[in-house]
This record gives C-alpha cells, sequence and structure tokens, in this order.
C-alpha cells in the first residue's frame, strides 16, 4: 500500500479510534448518554466513507494526502459524530448543546479546507469531491433530524445531492464535469446553517423560514447546474455535427 494510501487509513484510523473509545468509555454529556446505535451508526460511517476515500485515492493514483484532506478528513469525524447523535435521536433524547455544537465546527472546518489546499497548492479533483460529499452527507443527516419538527419536505435540502447522482446514472451525460462556481458553497454552507438553527428551539418562528430559503437556493443551484449540462450536450453534438462532414470529405 502506498504512503498516501496509509496516510489516509491513519486519519480514517484515527477518527474511528476517537468514536469507539469513546462509545467503550461510554461517555456522559450532560448526564445524556449516547446509546450503542448512535455509536455505531458513527462507526459506520467513518468505516463506508473512509473505505471509498482509499479506493479513490488508488484509482488516481495520488502521490500525496495534502494537508487539506487532513482538515477534510478532521470535518469527515465530526460529521460521524453527528451522524450518531442523529441515530440516537430518532430512539430517545439527545444533546441539543453537544449536537449543535459539532455542527458549528464542522461548517466552520468546510472553509478552512478549501483555503488550506489553495494556500498550499494541493487543490485537486479528489480532494474536492471528498469535500462535497462529506457536505452532503452533513446536509441529508441534518435534514433528517429537523424533518420530524418542520416536515418532510426538509428531506429534500439532504435529499437533492443525491437524487442528482441517482439521475446520472440514468443519464450519463449529467455526470459530465462542471465548472468551478463559488455560489455552489456559499449556498451548501447557507444551508447548513439554518439546519443547524432549526436544530435549537431559539428561533422556532423563523427556522422553517431559514430552512425554506435554503430548499429554494439548493433547487436554484441545482438547476443552474442542469440547465449548463443540457446547453453543454447540445453544444457536443453540434461540435460532433461539424466534424463528421469533415471526415466524410477526407
Amino acid at each position: 500500500m502506498k504512503r498516501v494510501q496509509l496516510a489516509a487509513v491513519g486519519w480514517a484510523g484515527a477518527g474511528l479510534a476517537l468514536v469507539l473509545l469513546l462509545g467503550l468509555l461510554d461517555v456522559e454529556w450532560w448526564m445524556m448518554p449516547l446509546p450503542p446505535v448512535g455509536w455505531a451508526a458513527a462507526a459506520a460511517y467513518l468505516l463506508v466513507s473512509n473505505t471509498l476515500l482509499v479506493r479513490g485515492l488508488q484509482r488516481r493514483r495520488s502521490e500525496r494526502f495534502g494537508p487539506a484532506n487532513i482538515v477534510t478528513s478532521m470535518r469527515s469525524t465530526l460529521v460521524g459524530l453527528i451522524t450518531g447523535l442523529v441515530v440516537a435521536s430518532l430512539f430517545g433524547a439527545v444533546s441539543v448543546a453537544l449536537l449543535v455544537g459539532l455542527v458549528i465546527p464542522a461548517l466552520a472546518l468546510d472553509a478552512v479546507d478549501g483555503w488550506v489546499a489553495r494556500r498550499t497548492g494541493t487543490t485537486s479533483e479528489l480532494g474536492a469531491r471528498f469535500d462535497m460529499e462529506v457536505d452532503a452527507f452533513l446536509l441529508l443527516v441534518l435534514s433528517v433530524h429537523v424533518a420530524p419538527v418542520l416536515g418532510l419536505w426538509v428531506l429534500a435540502i439532504g435529499g437533492l445531492r443525491y437524487a442528482f447522482v441517482a439521475a446520472g446514472w440514468a443519464l450519463p451525460w449529467l455526470r459530465a464535469p462542471l465548472p468551478y462556481r463559488y455560489w455552489r458553497k456559499v449556498v451548501t454552507a447557507y444551508a447548513g446553517i439554518a439546519l443547524a438553527a432549526a436544530c435549537t428551539p431559539v428561533l422556532p418562528a423563523v427556522s422553517p423560514v431559514l430552512v425554506a430559503v435554503a430548499l429554494l437556493l439548493l433547487l436554484e443551484s441545482f438547476g443552474r447546474d442542469v440547465v449548463w449540462l443540457v446547453r453543454e450536450r447540445e453544444r457536443e453534438r453540434e461540435r460532433s455535427a461539424v466534424r463528421e462532414p469533415l471526415r466524410v470529405e477526407d
């Protein structure tokens, strides 16, 4: 196994070990112990996500893991703990303060990994994909947590990314590379903040509005990407139509 893969395994193992250690110690947060199902969910997320990361490193034959990926791995560990709390909340009460206390640094680190990648010259397609998938899963678990309070429509926020991927299986042209847009990061960050606010009882009247705006922004962002892909498909057809007669004449 290459050193870069060992680095990924090492950081994944560190996060998984932390989760398992806390579970074995039966750590109590504000006198509210997390049940075994929560620790199991956290460990399962970290195991699956980091296995996919190592496979991605193998396929791309990456030479280094990079400091930005280390930051994303730390954020992924936080998302694993958040996943455990959300799953546990389906079976009983959990600490809202702890949940929000984990979500805030997870959202904050989302701005750090990209900055680190640019500053160190270690930007990569895999790193961007890793970052995006961690973002998507965080929105998914937060949507699951908020949906019982605000309604099932909130699940659309967490499900949009996965619906887009599923559509790409049926329509391969949806899997074409998209141009970079900083607006995607802004929308994702806002959606995370809105869902985090909805997790607390502080703004019960405002939370539905904040989350609804997040859904509208995500629909606009995904819709813009789909429109770009449709137009790119048409442009590619036109380019192919122009090239084909040239081949006939030759």
